[in-house]
């Protein structure tokens, strides 16, 4: 498979200072812009699927009038987690 490659980034100085002096030993300025790309749309994935089960959800409540209130949500979850911290 052939790679692509992205447009140059202008960035001020500072920003690219900040970043050098972060990275890793052995690590390129390219490797981390990379990951913090593979980052950033790994949680644009997830946040558009979350949003998307929501609405889901909601049309689903909406169709069924099948409702439940937060108050039984909560202590639900806060049984799972006294379950796990004992």
């Amino acid at each position: 498979m052939k790679t692509a490659t992205f447009p140059s980034l202008r960035v001020e100085p500072e920003l690219r200072q900040d970043a050098e002096k972060l990275l890793e030993a052995g690590e390129s300025l390219s490797q981390f812009i990379e990951t913090a790309l593979r980052s950033q749309i790994a949680l644009r994935k997830a946040n558009a699927e979350f949003l998307a089960r929501g609405l889901a959800s909601r049309d689903k409540a909406r169709q069924t009038g099948r409702y439940i209130q937060a108050e039984d949500v909560l202590k639900k979850l806060n049984a799972k987690l006294e379950a796990r911290k004992a």
